[in-house]
């Protein structure tokens, strides 16, 4: 490959799958212990990844003003989010249009250190040192605006109480 190539990268066929290789890599150094960790990592996780887990992923995320790191995934990604969740959420002024279901891998529960299920079972690998957390909550899946309103409100008030438990600076 030449300098100019190695600059361009026109020819690369995965340049759409850059950030998520980044974001793999750099989780992977995590794990190994050779990045620092400054601030609490935190994956949310559903069987879709595509309604409960987006929905508070995105929660944590305003809320904590980027004073917490956070993920989610599924044990059984779904194609794209649900496009309720994805209208509810806008009612925030959240835009999930961006967003779309991970796959659940060793690499991002191992780099957590919070890990909130939420109806996957037994599909969530359980390390020691890990915070386990099972939120009990519907799936938004089928359900009416009304509905997905009731769930996300629900999420909400569980995200505001994790993040303060997370960072008593935000309580």
């Amino acid at each position: 490959m030449t300098a100019p190539e190695a600059r361009t990268c026109s020819h690369a066929a995965i340049h759409q799958h850059l950030p998520n290789l980044a974001v793999h890599f750099a989780t992977a150094a995590k794990v190994q212990g050779a990045v620092a960790h400054v601030r609490p990592e935190v994956l949310f996780v559903c069987v879709h990844n595509a309604g409960r887990s987006q929905m508070a992923a995105a929660l944590l995320e305003h809320r904590s003003g980027g004073s917490v790191k956070v993920r989610s995934a599924g044990s059984a990604p779904a194609g794209a989010l649900d496009p309720t969740v994805l209208a509810a959420m806008a009612e925030l002024g959240l835009n999930l249009t961006g967003a779309y279901p991970k796959p659940l891998t060793d690499e991002v529960v191992r780099a957590a250190d919070a890990v909130i299920t939420m109806g996957c079972g037994d599909a969530c690998p359980v390390y020691p040192g890990k915070r386990y957390l099972d939120w009990e909550l519907p799936d938004p899946e089928g359900c009416d605006l009304d509905a997905v309103r009731a769930i996300r409100d629900e999420i909400d008030a569980r995200v505001t109480a994790l993040l303060a438990d997370l960072t008593p600076a935000h309580a």
